[in-house]
């Protein structure tokens, strides 16, 4: 049983640790309004950019000779897998339901005998991955030092994707990022940008536009654009989905702190009621043997 100065220690203990969780619970709440934000207002203009070039893609007669990012290479033998996550922790289940998602893909791949690369793009989705998978890791990206998501670090993640496809060195490439959807819900995703697929979010766009210069000038400089923009909505996605699971993840902390102290504080008083009594006890003995 412990003594009376091990429960005050551990009471004091648990009570600073309740005050931090507190603390980081209202700090992601903050930054989840403003992350939240971001992330609805990016989604329309992702969803409308991919429907321009499904819409131009359909006007194409030519399809051998449409760009190689739109239709891809003609093979499904080499997967690349962008798996993006966070670079800190204490946000519940947010990495962990991205990398499971991301297994999954990545066992359907290898069982198929399929050659398997990844990205990592977030130090925790690395650190998860590198036990089971390091042999297919190819680079590993972190933005530790951005302050905010911005789209320069998502373009370079755009860039590097599309460096490899020119030296051939995939052929269908594919990102995993959390979709938000609210504080207590946040739903991973898989999502195929080369060759592009049309997204199930995505409502298609049945019009007929006419466009100037031709549909294969205008593609060329979409695409490249298109694969950077898809990065900056998953990881605007993703940035409003850790802040959501980490309030939740304080919240229940700071509630399971609370519990403990109570747990604690009433064994404290039992045991210091115990020690009160059994010194009564031993004062009415010695003062009976008198």
């Amino acid at each position: 049983m412990p003594s009376l100065d091990d429960l005050r220690k551990r009471i004091t203990s648990v009570k600073s640790t309740q005050k931090i969780t507190k603390a980081m619970k209202m700090v992601a709440a903050a930054k989840l309004r403003k992350a939240q934000e971001n992330a609805e207002k990016g989604r329309p203009y992702s969803e409308k950019m991919n429907n321009v070039i499904l819409n131009l893609s359909k006007s194409i007669t030519d399809k051998e000779n449409a760009p190689k990012l739109l239709v891809g290479t003609g093979e499904e033998k080499v997967h690349l897998c962008i798996v993006l996550t966070a670079d800190r922790g204490l946000c519940g289940g947010f990495n962990t339901n991205i990398i499971k998602k991301a297994k999954s893909y990545f066992e359907k791949i290898i069982s198929e005998n399929k050659t398997l690369k990844i990205i990592t793009v977030g130090s925790k989705g690395y650190d998860q991955l590198k036990r089971q998978y390091k042999s297919y890791i190819v680079e590993n990206i972190s933005f530790k030092e951005s302050k905010n998501i911005n789209y320069f670090d998502a373009d370079k993640v755009g860039k590097i994707i599309i460096e490899k496809f020119e030296k051939n060195e995939f052929d269908v490439c594919a990102i995993f990022y959390n979709k938000f959807k609210n504080v207590i819900t946040q739903i991973p995703q898989e999502q195929q940008i080369v060759p592009l697929n049309e997204d199930k979010d995505v409502s298609g766009n049945d019009n007929d536009y006419e466009f100037e210069p031709d549909e294969d000038e205008i593609l060329s400089n979409l695409l490249p654009k298109n694969i950077s923009t898809q990065i900056f909505k998953a990881m605007l996605e993703n940035s409003a989905s850790e802040q959501g699971s980490r309030m939740t993840a304080m919240d229940n902390a700071t509630r399971n702190a609370g519990e403990l102290v109570d747990r604690l504080t009433i064994e404290y008083n039992r045991s210091r009621q115990a020690a009160i009594t059994k010194e009564l006890i031993e004062i009415i003995s010695g003062a009976e043997s008198l």
